[in-house]
């Protein structure tokens, strides 16, 4: 007959079996005893006495919290020795009970490469693979750490820092010189700021910036203007000596910002204010709100365009010398559904920054044709008058202007002859080139050219002789008031003189009274525009003044 095997014994070589480290642990007399322990757990180094055993001090409490209780099982994950060599277990507490004794099995499951590869993966996903520094997801997810404590927010503020010119460095010296531009700003930066500040790259040439506020928001302001200063000194690329600016913007963290992505928004619409005003800008909710404004009116501009809520209305422009129309000026309006009249100052703006602009100028186009066309079918042939229409400088760049412009005509009937295109100085100084080219391509079919707000804008002179421009508008700042104005008359006769030299007409803006009108003839203006002859007219108004100013 077979010794029966003490059940102690059946529970080690059970135990010594486990490929894991085990240990068979009793909790008697206010002691705990190791009954048992496997080979893994002794090559862990968990010990193999209750006083040498780290598990037993570290974990004991728990231990015989779950040996005292009723529970049987319970799991719980453990980090064993220094930052350096941490081991990762998941602990496994189950409940053994042989007589009045009760004891407890314990495994542990070794996840340390697990958790090394998730933690190394996380950082990869959270650090730019270019600079070493976080990107903007680590960015993100640091703030959003330090903002948890509603009452701390207030410590903290975002730089959000923008490189100027930096697209023109990657298209002039390439994309290795433009990543060696981006490794060396980041040390620069790095440099410049304290110990405890926090530098990510957030974009392609956007850095983020975390500053904890000693001495209140002026830490912000002194952080900003050392950062200024330390991209000051010339880069060197290649052969070349690149000088770097950037925008700043400026968010500070408060108790009513409650995400990070919230706090970097603001940081990132001041970095454009900024871009305007050359220096370094905090976040304002006032404009923050105007913003949102704008956002609002794009979407309603873009809803008006298209279910055919814009209108034109037609200003005259007179010959000076005889008093007779000449033409009109088609002018976009706008009301919405709830009767709320738009200022062009106001929607136009929003259009240009939008891209709307494109589709409105086309409308704005094709309109003052059938208008136009209109006029000629009521008078039984050409009612005698041109209509001028504006082009925008992003209407320009963006879309291809003299094909919808021969494509309305064609539509309705029209010689290129009727119609003025008036551009802005602004327009030639954005790709004089290309725009040149255009004007060239509107003038080969029949067009006027007009050149609008002459005198307020940039353009070269030598150049403009080249354009094939017929007609300089003089801009109303000038006009209004001339005659009590002897450095406004001297711009006038100047600009008169210059247009005369290069065989153009001149159409004066803003003429408001009969004597203003007068004078500018007797100076040698061609074509006069203001209140003192008629407000923008809706078209059919338009028309009825055309038919009464012929008789």
């Amino acid at each position: 007959m077979a010794t029966p095997v003490p059940a102690l014994d059946m529970a080690a070589a059970a135990i010594n079996l486990l490929p894991i480290p085990a240990a068979l642990i009793a909790h008697r007399d206010d002691r705990f005893l190791l009954l048992t322990v496997n080979h893994p757990f002794r090559l862990a180094g968990l010990g193999t006495t209750p006083e040498q055993s780290p598990f037993i001090a570290q974990i004991g409490p728990r231990v015989q919290a779950f040996i005292d209780g009723d529970a049987l099982r319970e799991e719980f994950p453990w980090e064993f020795g220094d930052s350096v060599d941490c081991r990762y277990y998941r602990v496994t507490l189950a409940r053994l009970v042989r007589n009045d004794e009760r004891r407890c099995l314990v495994t542990l499951v070794d996840h340390t490469s697990e958790l090394r590869t998730e933690h190394n993966l996380r950082r990869e996903m959270m650090t730019d693979s270019l600079t070493g520094l976080s990107n903007r997801a680590g960015f993100s997810d640091r703030l959003e750490t330090l903002m948890a404590d509603q009452e701390q927010r207030a410590r903290y503020a975002v730089l959000v820092l923008d490189l100027d010119r930096f697209s023109r460095v990657n298209a002039c010296l390439g994309s290795m010189a433009g990543d060696e531009l981006l490794i060396t700003v980041a040390r620069r930066l790095k440099g410049a700021l304290r110990a405890h500040d926090i530098l990510a790259r957030t974009g392609g040439d956007e850095f983020g910036i975390l500053l904890t506020l000693e001495e209140g928001p002026a830490d912000a302001d002194h952080v900003a203007r050392r950062i200024q200063s330390a991209l000051a000194t010339p880069f060197r690329l290649s052969d070349f000596e690149i000088r770097v600016a950037c925008s700043i913007g400026i968010a500070f963290g408060s108790s009513e910002v409650e995400e990070a992505e919230e706090l970097i928004r603001h940081a990132q619409f001041a970095v454009k204010r900024s871009k305007i005003s050359g220096r370094a800008e905090a976040y304002q909710t006032q404009a923050f709100d105007i913003a949102r404004e704008q956002f609002g009116m794009e979407t309603a501009l873009r809803r008006a365009i298209e279910n055919g809520l814009m209108r034109l209305t037609y200003q005259p422009i007179c010959d000076l010398a005889t008093g007779r129309i000449v033409s009109f000026e088609a002018l976009a309006r706008w009301t919405d559904e709830d009767g709320v009249q738009h200022s062009p100052n106001d929607f136009i703006p929003v259009a240009e920054e939008s891209g709307l602009i494109v589709p409105l100028g086309r409308w704005a186009i094709e309109e003052a044709a059938r208008t136009l066309a209109g006029w000629d079918a009521k008078a039984g042939g050409d009612c005698g008058v041109k209509l001028a229409v504006n082009l925008s400088a992003i209407q320009l760049q963006r879309d291809a202007i003299a094909p919808v412009v021969e494509r309305a005509l064609s539509l309705n009937g029209l010689p290129g002859s009727r119609f003025t295109l008036e551009l802005t100085e602004s327009a030639l100084v954005t790709d004089p080139d290309r725009i040149a080219a255009i004007m060239h391509a509107l003038k080969s079919l029949g067009t006027t050219i007009a050149m609008d707000d002459f005198g307020t804008g940039y353009s070269n002179l030598a150049y403009l002789q080249k354009l094939p421009i017929d007609v300089l508008k003089i801009d109303r700042s000038f006009i209004t008031g001339m005659l009590a104005d002897r450095d406004k008359i001297a711009i006038v006769r100047a600009i008169l003189s210059l247009s005369q030299a290069l065989g153009m007409k001149t159409t004066a803006e803003g003429i408001e009274t009969n004597e203003l009108a007068q004078t500018l003839a007797a100076l040698g203006c061609t074509y006069g525009q203001g209140y003192v002859y008629a407000r923008a007219l809706e078209a059919s108004a338009a028309y009825a003044y055309l038919e009464a100013s012929a008789h």
